[in-house]
Protein backbone atom coordinates (compact mmCIF):
# COMPACT_ATOMS: atom_id res chain seq x y z
CA UNK A 1 0.00 0.00 0.00
CA UNK A 2 1.58 3.30 -0.97
CA UNK A 3 -0.19 5.43 1.29
CA UNK A 4 1.53 3.48 4.29
CA UNK A 5 4.96 3.83 2.76
CA UNK A 6 6.85 6.44 4.85
CA UNK A 7 3.57 7.51 6.59
CA UNK A 8 3.85 10.84 8.92
CA UNK A 9 2.27 10.31 12.77
CA UNK A 10 -0.96 11.34 11.53
CA UNK A 11 -3.25 9.88 9.01
CA UNK A 12 -6.82 11.16 8.36
CA UNK A 13 -8.98 8.27 6.52
CA UNK A 14 -11.71 10.58 5.15
CA UNK A 15 -14.53 10.09 2.07
CA UNK A 16 -18.65 9.08 1.93
CA UNK A 17 -20.10 7.44 4.08
CA UNK A 18 -20.61 3.68 3.18
CA UNK A 19 -16.75 3.39 1.22
CA UNK A 20 -15.13 1.64 4.27
CA UNK A 21 -12.94 4.15 5.86
CA UNK A 22 -13.38 2.16 9.19
CA UNK A 23 -12.25 -1.02 7.21
CA UNK A 24 -8.98 0.47 5.93
CA UNK A 25 -7.95 2.53 8.94
CA UNK A 26 -8.68 -0.41 11.28
CA UNK A 27 -6.40 -2.57 8.86
CA UNK A 28 -3.82 -0.12 8.46
CA UNK A 29 -3.60 0.29 12.39
CA UNK A 30 -2.89 -3.17 12.60
CA UNK A 31 -0.82 -3.58 9.89
CA UNK A 32 1.48 -1.02 11.16
CA UNK A 33 1.74 -2.29 14.84
CA UNK A 34 2.48 -5.55 13.54
CA UNK A 35 5.99 -3.74 12.04
CA UNK A 36 6.54 -2.37 15.65
CA UNK A 37 5.08 0.95 15.51
CA UNK A 38 3.03 2.39 18.72
CA UNK A 39 -0.18 2.68 17.20
CA UNK A 40 -3.79 5.17 18.35
CA UNK A 41 -6.80 4.50 16.60
CA UNK A 42 -9.21 7.12 16.86
CA UNK A 43 -12.97 7.60 15.82
CA UNK A 44 -14.11 10.90 14.85
CA UNK A 45 -17.26 10.04 14.13
CA UNK A 46 -20.21 10.34 16.40
CA UNK A 47 -21.64 6.91 15.54
CA UNK A 48 -17.96 4.83 15.71
CA UNK A 49 -18.02 1.47 15.34
CA UNK A 50 -13.89 0.59 15.97
CA UNK A 51 -15.40 -1.59 19.54
CA UNK A 52 -17.31 -3.83 17.13
CA UNK A 53 -14.53 -4.32 14.53
CA UNK A 54 -11.96 -5.51 17.07
CA UNK A 55 -14.80 -7.62 19.22
CA UNK A 56 -13.97 -4.98 22.66
CA UNK A 57 -15.45 -1.92 23.94
CA UNK A 58 -14.24 0.93 23.09
CA UNK A 59 -14.98 4.32 24.18
CA UNK A 60 -14.29 7.79 25.44
CA UNK A 61 -10.66 6.20 27.44
CA UNK A 62 -7.54 5.04 25.25
CA UNK A 63 -8.49 1.58 25.10
CA UNK A 64 -5.58 -1.17 24.79
CA UNK A 65 -6.59 -3.75 21.73
CA UNK A 66 -5.17 -6.82 23.92
CA UNK A 67 -5.08 -8.77 20.68
CA UNK A 68 -2.49 -6.11 18.82
CA UNK A 69 0.65 -5.14 20.75
CA UNK A 70 1.22 -1.99 20.35
CA UNK A 71 -2.50 -0.69 19.61
CA UNK A 72 -5.01 1.02 21.23
CA UNK A 73 -8.21 2.66 20.33
CA UNK A 74 -10.13 5.68 21.35
CA UNK A 75 -14.17 6.67 20.30
CA UNK A 76 -14.63 10.45 20.74
CA UNK A 77 -17.76 10.03 21.67
CA UNK A 78 -20.04 12.88 21.66
CA UNK A 79 -21.94 12.68 25.21
CA UNK A 80 -19.03 11.26 26.78
CA UNK A 81 -17.09 14.16 25.47
CA UNK A 82 -20.05 16.43 26.56
CA UNK A 83 -19.92 15.49 30.07
CA UNK A 84 -16.20 15.29 30.69
CA UNK A 85 -15.56 19.24 29.14
CA UNK A 86 -18.52 20.39 31.15
CA UNK A 87 -17.39 18.96 34.02
CA UNK A 88 -14.20 20.67 33.68
CA UNK A 89 -15.74 24.24 33.08
CA UNK A 90 -18.02 23.31 36.18
CA UNK A 91 -15.73 22.20 38.66
CA UNK A 92 -13.68 24.97 39.38
CA UNK A 93 -16.74 27.19 40.32
CA UNK A 94 -18.99 24.59 42.19
CA UNK A 95 -19.19 25.64 45.65
CA UNK A 96 -18.38 29.13 44.80
CA UNK A 97 -21.67 30.66 43.13
CA UNK A 98 -25.17 29.99 44.23
CA UNK A 99 -26.60 26.63 43.27
CA UNK A 100 -29.14 28.72 40.71
CA UNK A 101 -25.95 30.27 38.69
CA UNK A 102 -24.51 26.85 38.15
CA UNK A 103 -27.60 25.02 37.15
CA UNK A 104 -27.90 28.22 34.66
CA UNK A 105 -24.22 27.01 33.26
CA UNK A 106 -25.01 23.98 33.27
CA UNK A 107 -27.88 24.64 30.61
CA UNK A 108 -26.26 26.66 28.74
CA UNK A 109 -23.45 24.16 28.39
CA UNK A 110 -26.09 21.56 27.13
CA UNK A 111 -26.79 22.18 23.51
CA UNK A 112 -25.59 21.37 20.10
CA UNK A 113 -22.94 23.85 19.85
CA UNK A 114 -21.22 22.98 23.15
CA UNK A 115 -21.50 18.90 22.05
CA UNK A 116 -19.55 19.75 19.06
CA UNK A 117 -17.15 22.11 20.81
CA UNK A 118 -16.61 19.32 23.09
CA UNK A 119 -15.91 16.43 20.59
CA UNK A 120 -13.40 19.67 18.51
CA UNK A 121 -12.00 19.93 21.95
CA UNK A 122 -10.52 15.87 22.50
CA UNK A 123 -9.48 16.32 19.04
CA UNK A 124 -7.14 19.42 19.18
CA UNK A 125 -5.66 17.50 22.28
CA UNK A 126 -4.87 14.67 20.20
CA UNK A 127 -2.65 17.06 17.66
CA UNK A 128 -1.06 19.29 19.82
CA UNK A 129 -0.89 17.37 23.34
CA UNK A 130 2.13 15.52 23.57
CA UNK A 131 2.29 15.10 27.41
CA UNK A 132 -0.55 12.78 26.79
CA UNK A 133 -0.16 11.45 23.53
CA UNK A 134 3.81 11.85 22.42
CA UNK A 135 4.50 7.97 23.13
CA UNK A 136 2.32 7.28 19.67
CA UNK A 137 4.44 6.95 16.75
CA UNK A 138 1.08 7.21 14.06
CA UNK A 139 -2.40 8.33 15.42
CA UNK A 140 -4.75 7.11 13.07
CA UNK A 141 -8.19 8.84 12.29
CA UNK A 142 -11.46 6.99 11.22
CA UNK A 143 -13.51 10.08 10.45
CA UNK A 144 -17.13 10.73 10.02
CA UNK A 145 -18.36 10.90 6.82
CA UNK A 146 -16.51 14.06 5.03
CA UNK A 147 -19.28 16.80 5.55
CA UNK A 148 -18.53 16.60 8.96
CA UNK A 149 -15.01 15.43 8.63
CA UNK A 150 -14.60 18.81 6.75
CA UNK A 151 -15.99 21.04 9.11
CA UNK A 152 -13.90 19.34 11.96
CA UNK A 153 -10.77 19.86 10.33
CA UNK A 154 -12.00 23.14 8.93
CA UNK A 155 -12.39 24.39 13.25
CA UNK A 156 -8.72 25.35 13.99
CA UNK A 157 -8.60 27.42 11.16
CA UNK A 158 -12.19 28.78 12.27
CA UNK A 159 -11.90 29.54 15.96
CA UNK A 160 -7.98 30.84 15.62
CA UNK A 161 -9.16 33.17 13.31
CA UNK A 162 -12.19 34.16 15.56
CA UNK A 163 -9.93 34.72 18.42
CA UNK A 164 -8.16 36.94 16.67
CA UNK A 165 -10.77 38.83 16.20
CA UNK A 166 -11.61 39.29 19.61
CA UNK A 167 -14.95 37.31 18.91
CA UNK A 168 -16.61 36.37 22.50
CA UNK A 169 -15.75 33.33 23.75
CA UNK A 170 -18.67 32.10 25.65
CA UNK A 171 -18.91 28.75 23.81
CA UNK A 172 -15.40 27.69 24.94
CA UNK A 173 -16.93 28.35 28.27
CA UNK A 174 -16.84 30.97 31.39
CA UNK A 175 -12.94 30.21 32.16
CA UNK A 176 -11.62 29.08 29.55
CA UNK A 177 -8.26 30.89 29.17
CA UNK A 178 -7.85 32.43 25.63
CA UNK A 179 -4.94 33.10 24.90
CA UNK A 180 -4.06 29.63 25.62
CA UNK A 181 -6.74 28.52 23.17
CA UNK A 182 -6.06 30.16 20.69
CA UNK A 183 -1.63 28.96 20.86
CA UNK A 184 -3.61 25.53 20.95
CA UNK A 185 -5.83 26.22 17.92
CA UNK A 186 -2.91 27.34 16.35
CA UNK A 187 -0.70 24.59 16.85
CA UNK A 188 -3.65 22.17 15.47
CA UNK A 189 -3.36 24.50 12.20
CA UNK A 190 0.27 24.12 12.09
CA UNK A 191 -0.24 20.13 12.50
CA UNK A 192 -2.39 19.93 10.37
CA UNK A 193 -1.27 21.79 7.25
CA UNK A 194 2.50 20.11 7.43
CA UNK A 195 2.96 17.44 5.01
CA UNK A 196 5.48 15.83 7.27
CA UNK A 197 3.09 15.18 9.80
CA UNK A 198 -0.12 14.46 8.39
CA UNK A 199 -1.68 12.92 5.14
CA UNK A 200 -4.95 12.33 4.14
CA UNK A 201 -6.18 9.21 2.70
CA UNK A 202 -9.33 9.78 0.89
CA UNK A 203 -11.28 6.48 0.37
CA UNK A 204 -13.90 5.71 -2.27
CA UNK A 205 -15.88 2.83 -3.74
CA UNK A 206 -15.36 2.70 -7.80
CA UNK A 207 -18.67 4.83 -7.68
CA UNK A 208 -18.92 8.24 -9.43
CA UNK A 209 -20.78 9.64 -6.60
CA UNK A 210 -17.61 8.70 -4.28
CA UNK A 211 -15.32 9.81 -6.53
CA UNK A 212 -16.88 13.30 -6.81
CA UNK A 213 -16.82 13.31 -3.05
CA UNK A 214 -13.64 13.03 -2.45
CA UNK A 215 -12.65 15.25 -4.96
CA UNK A 216 -14.83 17.70 -3.33
CA UNK A 217 -13.22 16.97 0.38
CA UNK A 218 -9.70 17.58 -1.21
CA UNK A 219 -10.60 20.93 -2.50
CA UNK A 220 -11.79 22.17 0.27
CA UNK A 221 -8.95 21.08 2.39
CA UNK A 222 -6.75 21.69 0.01
CA UNK A 223 -7.64 25.16 0.68
CA UNK A 224 -6.66 25.40 4.26
CA UNK A 225 -3.36 23.93 3.75
CA UNK A 226 -3.59 20.12 4.15
CA UNK A 227 -2.05 19.11 0.52
CA UNK A 228 -0.58 15.70 0.99
CA UNK A 229 -3.06 13.05 -0.50
CA UNK A 230 -3.37 9.48 -1.11
CA UNK A 231 -6.27 8.02 -2.89
CA UNK A 232 -7.64 4.46 -1.79
CA UNK A 233 -10.26 2.69 -4.15
CA UNK A 234 -12.00 0.16 -1.82
CA UNK A 235 -14.38 -2.57 -2.82
CA UNK A 236 -13.50 -3.20 -6.83
CA UNK A 237 -15.27 -6.44 -7.68
CA UNK A 238 -12.75 -8.88 -8.57
CA UNK A 239 -12.64 -11.37 -11.37
CA UNK A 240 -13.60 -14.69 -9.67
CA UNK A 241 -17.27 -12.71 -8.89
CA UNK A 242 -18.04 -14.22 -12.29
CA UNK A 243 -19.63 -13.30 -15.43
CA UNK A 244 -23.35 -13.51 -14.65
CA UNK A 245 -25.03 -10.36 -15.34
CA UNK A 246 -25.38 -8.40 -12.25
CA UNK A 247 -21.35 -9.46 -12.20
CA UNK A 248 -20.65 -7.89 -15.34
CA UNK A 249 -23.23 -4.87 -15.14
CA UNK A 250 -21.36 -3.66 -11.87
CA UNK A 251 -17.89 -3.86 -13.19
CA UNK A 252 -18.74 -1.96 -15.97
CA UNK A 253 -19.47 0.49 -13.88
CA UNK A 254 -17.09 0.58 -12.23
CA UNK A 255 -14.49 0.59 -14.97
CA UNK A 256 -16.46 3.44 -16.54
CA UNK A 257 -16.23 5.10 -13.07
CA UNK A 258 -12.87 4.85 -12.52
CA UNK A 259 -12.04 6.17 -16.43
CA UNK A 260 -13.31 9.17 -15.65
CA UNK A 261 -11.86 10.18 -12.14
CA UNK A 262 -12.51 14.15 -11.52
CA UNK A 263 -8.96 15.88 -12.56
CA UNK A 264 -8.13 17.13 -9.54
CA UNK A 265 -7.22 13.73 -8.03
CA UNK A 266 -6.31 11.75 -11.16
CA UNK A 267 -2.87 12.51 -10.23
CA UNK A 268 -2.75 11.28 -6.80
CA UNK A 269 -1.13 8.56 -5.53
CA UNK A 270 -3.28 5.40 -5.53
CA UNK A 271 -4.13 1.95 -4.29
CA UNK A 272 -7.28 -0.33 -5.14
CA UNK A 273 -8.13 -2.83 -3.27
CA UNK A 274 -10.57 -5.93 -3.97
CA UNK A 275 -14.41 -6.35 -2.23
CA UNK A 276 -13.85 -9.45 0.17
CA UNK A 277 -16.59 -12.42 0.00
CA UNK A 278 -17.09 -11.75 3.35
CA UNK A 279 -17.52 -9.04 6.28
CA UNK A 280 -14.40 -7.93 7.27
CA UNK A 281 -15.02 -7.71 11.31
CA UNK A 282 -12.82 -9.17 13.59
CA UNK A 283 -8.64 -9.34 14.15
CA UNK A 284 -8.18 -12.63 11.08
CA UNK A 285 -10.32 -10.27 9.05
CA UNK A 286 -7.91 -7.64 9.65
CA UNK A 287 -4.76 -8.68 9.23
CA UNK A 288 -5.84 -10.07 5.76
CA UNK A 289 -7.63 -7.53 4.58
CA UNK A 290 -4.39 -6.66 2.41
CA UNK A 291 -4.21 -10.23 1.01
CA UNK A 292 -5.74 -12.30 -1.33
CA UNK A 293 -9.41 -13.20 -0.53
CA UNK A 294 -10.27 -16.82 0.66
CA UNK A 295 -13.76 -16.50 1.70
CA UNK A 296 -15.27 -17.89 -1.60
CA UNK A 297 -13.59 -21.21 -1.34
CA UNK A 298 -14.98 -23.53 -3.89
CA UNK A 299 -16.50 -25.71 -1.62
CA UNK A 300 -19.25 -23.27 -0.88
CA UNK A 301 -20.30 -23.33 -5.04
CA UNK A 302 -22.88 -25.65 -3.78
CA UNK A 303 -24.47 -23.70 -0.60
CA UNK A 304 -28.00 -22.60 -1.64
CA UNK A 305 -29.34 -18.83 -0.32
CA UNK A 306 -32.45 -19.26 1.07
CA UNK A 307 -35.29 -17.16 -0.30
CA UNK A 308 -36.03 -14.02 1.23
CA UNK A 309 -40.24 -13.17 2.19
CA UNK A 310 -41.36 -10.76 -0.60
CA UNK A 311 -41.03 -6.94 0.66
CA UNK A 312 -41.44 -4.20 -2.10
CA UNK A 313 -40.83 -0.91 -1.11
CA UNK A 314 -44.44 -0.23 -2.65
CA UNK A 315 -46.23 -1.16 0.01
CA UNK A 316 -44.42 1.76 2.36
CA UNK A 317 -45.64 4.14 -0.23
CA UNK A 318 -48.92 2.98 -0.20
CA UNK A 319 -49.16 3.31 3.61
CA UNK A 320 -47.31 6.61 3.28
CA UNK A 321 -50.02 7.79 0.74
CA UNK A 322 -53.12 6.80 2.71
CA UNK A 323 -51.67 9.58 5.89
CA UNK A 324 -51.31 12.30 3.74
CA UNK A 325 -48.88 15.18 4.34
CA UNK A 326 -46.85 14.27 6.43
CA UNK A 327 -43.01 14.50 7.26
CA UNK A 328 -40.96 11.13 5.99
CA UNK A 329 -36.91 10.57 7.47
CA UNK A 330 -34.55 8.30 5.99
CA UNK A 331 -32.17 7.61 8.21
CA UNK A 332 -29.17 5.60 8.26
CA UNK A 333 -25.78 5.12 8.48
CA UNK A 334 -23.42 6.93 5.02
CA UNK A 335 -23.59 5.30 2.45
CA UNK A 336 -26.80 2.55 2.93
CA UNK A 337 -28.47 4.76 -0.08
CA UNK A 338 -30.42 7.04 1.98
CA UNK A 339 -30.58 9.33 -1.38
CA UNK A 340 -31.57 6.78 -3.56
CA UNK A 341 -34.41 5.89 -1.20
CA UNK A 342 -35.62 8.88 -0.68
CA UNK A 343 -35.84 9.77 -4.25
CA UNK A 344 -37.25 7.24 -5.06
CA UNK A 345 -40.51 7.19 -2.30
CA UNK A 346 -40.31 11.50 -3.31
CA UNK A 347 -41.13 10.35 -6.61
CA UNK A 348 -43.65 8.07 -6.21
CA UNK A 349 -45.65 9.82 -4.30
CA UNK A 350 -45.41 12.69 -7.01
CA UNK A 351 -46.31 10.50 -9.52
CA UNK A 352 -49.29 9.79 -8.26
CA UNK A 353 -50.64 13.49 -7.99
CA UNK A 354 -49.35 14.98 -4.22
CA UNK A 355 -47.42 17.94 -4.45
CA UNK A 356 -44.13 16.78 -2.53
CA UNK A 357 -40.67 18.53 -1.25
CA UNK A 358 -37.58 16.40 -1.40
CA UNK A 359 -34.97 17.82 0.46
CA UNK A 360 -31.49 17.01 2.60
CA UNK A 361 -29.59 17.66 5.11
CA UNK A 362 -26.72 15.63 4.24
CA UNK A 363 -23.79 18.35 2.85
CA UNK A 364 -22.74 15.62 0.68
CA UNK A 365 -26.22 14.49 -0.60
CA UNK A 366 -26.62 15.15 -4.64
CA UNK A 367 -30.75 14.54 -4.72
CA UNK A 368 -30.72 16.74 -8.02
CA UNK A 369 -28.60 14.38 -10.02
CA UNK A 370 -30.29 11.63 -8.57
CA UNK A 371 -33.44 12.48 -9.61
CA UNK A 372 -32.10 13.98 -13.03
CA UNK A 373 -34.49 15.87 -14.32
CA UNK A 374 -37.76 18.01 -13.52
CA UNK A 375 -40.56 16.22 -12.19
CA UNK A 376 -44.71 17.56 -11.63
CA UNK A 377 -45.31 17.77 -8.46
CA UNK A 378 -42.12 17.48 -6.84
CA UNK A 379 -39.64 19.97 -5.44
CA UNK A 380 -36.28 19.46 -4.93
CA UNK A 381 -34.06 21.28 -2.82
CA UNK A 382 -31.14 21.29 0.13
CA UNK A 383 -30.84 22.65 3.35
CA UNK A 384 -26.48 23.54 2.59
CA UNK A 385 -25.00 25.02 5.42
CA UNK A 386 -23.04 27.68 3.62
CA UNK A 387 -26.74 28.95 2.49
CA UNK A 388 -27.91 29.00 5.51
CA UNK A 389 -25.77 30.69 7.67
CA UNK A 390 -24.95 33.52 5.32
CA UNK A 391 -29.41 33.39 5.05
CA UNK A 392 -29.38 33.51 9.10
CA UNK A 393 -26.62 35.82 9.97
CA UNK A 394 -28.38 38.34 7.27
CA UNK A 395 -31.83 37.77 8.75
CA UNK A 396 -30.07 38.57 12.66
CA UNK A 397 -28.51 41.69 11.56
CA UNK A 398 -31.67 43.29 9.66
CA UNK A 399 -33.84 42.11 13.14
CA UNK A 400 -32.03 42.45 15.80
CA UNK A 401 -29.32 44.41 14.78
CA UNK A 402 -32.29 47.14 13.37
CA UNK A 403 -32.30 48.92 16.31
CA UNK A 404 -28.78 48.69 17.18
CA UNK A 405 -25.94 51.64 17.21
CA UNK A 406 -22.74 51.07 15.08
CA UNK A 407 -20.79 49.26 17.89
CA UNK A 408 -23.54 47.34 18.36
CA UNK A 409 -24.40 46.00 15.35
CA UNK A 410 -20.50 45.55 14.76
CA UNK A 411 -20.63 43.75 18.24
CA UNK A 412 -23.66 41.66 16.95
CA UNK A 413 -21.99 40.69 13.61
CA UNK A 414 -18.87 39.99 15.67
CA UNK A 415 -20.75 37.27 17.57
CA UNK A 416 -22.78 35.59 14.34
CA UNK A 417 -18.71 35.07 12.62
CA UNK A 418 -19.16 32.02 15.78
CA UNK A 419 -18.36 28.64 14.23
CA UNK A 420 -21.13 27.78 16.36
CA UNK A 421 -23.92 29.89 14.78
CA UNK A 422 -23.73 27.35 11.40
CA UNK A 423 -25.63 24.94 13.94
CA UNK A 424 -28.46 27.45 14.80
CA UNK A 425 -28.65 28.10 11.29
CA UNK A 426 -29.25 24.94 9.79
CA UNK A 427 -31.32 24.03 12.79
CA UNK A 428 -33.55 26.74 11.43
CA UNK A 429 -33.89 25.23 7.65
CA UNK A 430 -34.94 21.90 9.21
CA UNK A 431 -37.19 22.93 11.73
CA UNK A 432 -38.87 24.80 8.42
CA UNK A 433 -38.61 21.90 6.18
CA UNK A 434 -40.34 19.72 9.37
CA UNK A 435 -43.27 22.32 9.41
CA UNK A 436 -43.69 22.34 5.91
CA UNK A 437 -44.74 19.07 5.93
CA UNK A 438 -48.26 20.37 7.61
CA UNK A 439 -49.54 21.06 4.01
CA UNK A 440 -47.60 18.62 1.86
CA UNK A 441 -45.54 15.99 1.64
CA UNK A 442 -41.94 16.50 2.56
CA UNK A 443 -39.53 13.53 2.05
CA UNK A 444 -35.80 14.06 3.72
CA UNK A 445 -32.69 12.45 2.99
CA UNK A 446 -30.56 13.26 6.34
CA UNK A 447 -26.82 12.89 7.07
CA UNK A 448 -24.98 10.33 7.99
CA UNK A 449 -25.80 9.13 11.07
CA UNK A 450 -23.71 11.20 13.60
CA UNK A 451 -24.34 14.02 12.28
CA UNK A 452 -28.06 13.30 12.08
CA UNK A 453 -28.01 12.72 16.00
CA UNK A 454 -26.22 16.34 16.79
CA UNK A 455 -29.19 17.80 14.43
CA UNK A 456 -31.86 15.50 16.45
CA UNK A 457 -29.83 17.24 19.47
CA UNK A 458 -30.95 20.31 18.71
CA UNK A 459 -34.19 19.72 18.15
CA UNK A 460 -34.38 18.16 21.21
CA UNK A 461 -32.40 21.33 23.02
CA UNK A 462 -35.36 24.07 21.46
CA UNK A 463 -37.81 21.76 23.01
CA UNK A 464 -36.41 21.74 25.92
CA UNK A 465 -36.05 25.88 25.88
CA UNK A 466 -39.91 26.18 24.30
CA UNK A 467 -41.26 23.78 26.97
CA UNK A 468 -39.21 25.78 29.90
CA UNK A 469 -40.87 29.08 28.84
CA UNK A 470 -44.29 28.47 28.08
CA UNK A 471 -45.12 25.74 30.93
CA UNK A 472 -45.89 28.13 33.75
CA UNK A 473 -48.64 29.95 31.28
CA UNK A 474 -50.10 26.49 30.70
CA UNK A 475 -50.48 27.56 26.45
CA UNK A 476 -50.91 25.23 23.60
CA UNK A 477 -47.71 24.89 22.03
CA UNK A 478 -45.84 23.12 19.39
CA UNK A 479 -42.13 22.39 18.29
CA UNK A 480 -40.24 19.82 15.56
CA UNK A 481 -39.40 17.47 18.60
CA UNK A 482 -43.08 16.88 19.31
CA UNK A 483 -44.06 16.65 15.20
CA UNK A 484 -41.49 13.89 14.65
CA UNK A 485 -42.71 12.06 17.89
CA UNK A 486 -46.15 11.90 16.27
CA UNK A 487 -45.77 8.66 13.77
CA UNK A 488 -49.04 10.57 12.13
CA UNK A 489 -46.96 13.52 11.23
CA UNK A 490 -43.74 11.70 10.73
CA UNK A 491 -42.67 8.62 9.77
CA UNK A 492 -38.82 7.19 10.31
CA UNK A 493 -37.24 5.11 7.97
CA UNK A 494 -34.14 3.68 8.82
CA UNK A 495 -32.21 2.41 6.08
CA UNK A 496 -29.46 -0.27 6.14
CA UNK A 497 -27.66 -2.93 3.92
CA UNK A 498 -27.16 -6.77 5.40
CA UNK A 499 -24.39 -6.27 6.49
CA UNK A 500 -23.06 -5.88 10.56
CA UNK A 501 -21.30 -2.57 10.63
CA UNK A 502 -24.41 -0.92 9.31
CA UNK A 503 -27.22 -3.12 11.14
CA UNK A 504 -25.43 -2.31 14.24
CA UNK A 505 -25.07 1.62 13.32
CA UNK A 506 -28.97 1.20 12.64
CA UNK A 507 -29.65 -0.37 15.48
CA UNK A 508 -27.87 2.38 17.57
CA UNK A 509 -29.96 4.95 15.84
CA UNK A 510 -33.06 3.44 16.52
CA UNK A 511 -32.20 3.10 20.32
CA UNK A 512 -30.91 6.98 20.24
CA UNK A 513 -34.46 7.81 18.67
CA UNK A 514 -36.60 5.91 21.11
CA UNK A 515 -34.78 7.52 23.94
CA UNK A 516 -35.86 10.67 22.69
CA UNK A 517 -39.57 9.32 22.53
CA UNK A 518 -39.00 8.77 18.24
CA UNK A 519 -40.08 5.28 17.16
CA UNK A 520 -38.81 3.88 13.61
CA UNK A 521 -41.54 3.48 11.42
CA UNK A 522 -40.22 1.26 8.82
CA UNK A 523 -37.03 -0.45 8.03
CA UNK A 524 -35.16 -0.57 4.57
CA UNK A 525 -32.41 -3.13 3.63
CA UNK A 526 -31.06 -1.89 0.24
CA UNK A 527 -28.81 -3.21 -2.45
CA UNK A 528 -29.30 -6.77 -1.10
CA UNK A 529 -27.33 -9.57 -2.95
CA UNK A 530 -29.33 -12.22 -1.65
CA UNK A 531 -32.37 -10.62 -3.17
CA UNK A 532 -30.82 -10.27 -6.60
CA UNK A 533 -31.06 -14.38 -6.68
CA UNK A 534 -26.72 -14.48 -7.95
CA UNK A 535 -25.07 -17.49 -9.19
CA UNK A 536 -22.00 -17.16 -8.45
CA UNK A 537 -19.55 -18.53 -6.04
CA UNK A 538 -18.49 -15.36 -4.60
CA UNK A 539 -21.44 -13.53 -4.95
CA UNK A 540 -23.72 -16.22 -3.05
CA UNK A 541 -20.97 -16.19 -0.50
CA UNK A 542 -21.72 -12.40 -0.03
CA UNK A 543 -25.46 -13.24 -0.26
CA UNK A 544 -25.44 -16.09 2.22
CA UNK A 545 -23.87 -13.47 5.15
CA UNK A 546 -26.66 -11.35 4.73
CA UNK A 547 -29.95 -13.76 5.37
CA UNK A 548 -28.94 -13.48 9.57
CA UNK A 549 -28.71 -9.70 9.23
CA UNK A 550 -31.79 -9.26 7.23
CA UNK A 551 -33.25 -11.76 10.07
CA UNK A 552 -32.29 -9.36 12.46
CA UNK A 553 -33.73 -6.53 10.82
CA UNK A 554 -36.86 -8.42 10.92
CA UNK A 555 -36.76 -9.23 14.55
CA UNK A 556 -36.42 -5.26 14.87
CA UNK A 557 -38.95 -3.64 12.45
CA UNK A 558 -42.55 -3.08 12.33
CA UNK A 559 -42.34 -2.81 8.87
CA UNK A 560 -40.00 -4.23 6.41
CA UNK A 561 -38.79 -3.65 2.79
CA UNK A 562 -35.70 -5.40 0.70
CA UNK A 563 -34.34 -3.98 -2.04
CA UNK A 564 -32.27 -5.81 -4.48
CA UNK A 565 -28.97 -4.87 -5.85
CA UNK A 566 -30.14 -3.87 -9.36
CA UNK A 567 -28.08 -4.19 -12.83
CA UNK A 568 -28.24 -0.12 -13.35
CA UNK A 569 -27.83 1.98 -10.68
CA UNK A 570 -30.72 3.66 -9.56
CA UNK A 571 -30.19 6.77 -10.86
CA UNK A 572 -32.83 9.33 -12.72
CA UNK A 573 -36.48 8.61 -13.26
CA UNK A 574 -37.27 5.77 -14.79
CA UNK A 575 -34.84 3.72 -12.75
CA UNK A 576 -35.98 5.19 -9.28
CA UNK A 577 -39.42 4.45 -10.82
CA UNK A 578 -38.41 0.55 -10.54
CA UNK A 579 -37.78 0.67 -7.08
CA UNK A 580 -41.38 1.26 -6.19
CA UNK A 581 -42.76 -0.72 -8.78
CA UNK A 582 -44.21 1.96 -10.98
CA UNK A 583 -41.34 0.64 -14.16
CA UNK A 584 -40.31 -3.25 -14.60
CA UNK A 585 -36.81 -3.39 -13.96
CA UNK A 586 -35.54 -6.59 -13.47
CA UNK A 587 -33.12 -7.28 -10.39
CA UNK A 588 -29.66 -8.89 -11.10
Amino acid sequence: MRYVENAPRFLFFTGKGGVGKTSVACATAVELASHGRRVLLVSTDPASNLGQVFGITIGNLVTMIPSVPGLAGLEIDPEQAVEAYRERIIAPIRGLLPEMEIAGITEGLSGSCTTEIASFDEFTRLLTDDSEYGDYDHVIFDTAPTGHTIRLLQLPGSWTEFLSTGGDASCLGPLAGLERQRATYAAAVATLTDPARTRLVLVARPQQSALTEIERTFSELTAIGMTDAFVVINGVLPDRAGDEPIASAVRAREAAALSAVPATIADLPRDVLELKAGNVVGLDALRAFFGPDRADAPAADGAAVPDLPDAPLAALVDEIERDSRCLVMCMGKGGVGKTTIAAALALALAQRGHEVLLTTTDPAAHLTETVGEAVEGLTVTRIDPVDALEQYRTRVMATKGRDLDKLGRAALAEDLMSPCTAEVAVFQQFSRAVHDSRRRFVVMDTAPTGHTLLLLDATGSYHREIARQMGPAHLTYSTPLMRLQDPAQTKILVVTLAEPTPVLEAVGLRDDLERAGIHPWAWVVNNSIAAAHPESAFLRTRARHEIAQIAHVRALADRVAIVPLLAEEPIGVTRLSALTGAISQPAA
